[in-house]
């Protein structure tokens, strides 16, 4: 038996938006940070969806590029990764945490209500294209299970009956304190 042979060529549409060049370079900046260029894949990566909203085919060939990487080196580390998309997501993402403390306190409601609110499952973006559902292992809030976040901003001891209200909340996402400059290095 032989193997059958995929055609893996993708139309520029399949692809997905790529790279800007202000994004690429801000990727640089990164390259005197670390000792090899591939170690700035995680940064490079959390640049390329924050500036796409995704990691589209297009970016991780940017990105090998850029890194000198194989392709499949950066495809291997988006996909294992839960936080990074290969696929649009929502102008928000609400991050359940699944961990055991959260587990304990009642994760499982919060996340049957947040469903049922917003009509999709895990890792799905409403139709409107506002919000998109995912799960992550720990979110460090043990301390205030059970706990969601927003883009960035954590929502702490959630019930199923505190959904709505936060849903419905245009500023649910947003950051009551500053980012710090280690990202967002200044310029020099």
């Amino acid at each position: 038996m032989s193997w059958q042979v995929i055609d893996r060529t993708e139309s520029p549409e399949d692809l997905g938006p790529g790279l800007s060049a202000a994004a690429a370079e801000k990727i640089r900046t990164f390259f005197d940070r670390y000792p090899t260029k591939r170690a700035a894949l995680l940064p490079a990566l959390h640049i390329a969806q924050d500036e796409v909203g995704y990691v589209s085919l297009q970016v991780m060939r940017d990105i090998a590029e850029l890194l000198e990487l194989p392709p499949s080196a950066v495809m291997d580390v988006t996909t294992f990764y839960t936080h990074f998309w290969t696929h649009p997501k929502g102008e928000k993402v609400v991050m359940l945490c699944r961990s055991l403390s959260c587990e304990l306190l009642g994760a499982r409601k919060l996340k049957d209500a947040v469903c049922d609110k917003l009509g999709i499952g895990e890792h799905e973006t409403t139709e409107d294209g506002r919000y998109s559902l995912m799960t992550e292992e720990c979110l460090a809030g043990c301390d205030h299970a059970p706990c969601l976040m927003i883009n960035e901003k954590m929502h702490k001891r959630v019930s199923p009956e505190d959904v709505g209200r936060i849903l419905d909340d245009p500023d649910n996402d947003k950051l009551d304190v500053p980012r710090s400059d280690l990202f967002d290095a200044p310029a020099k």
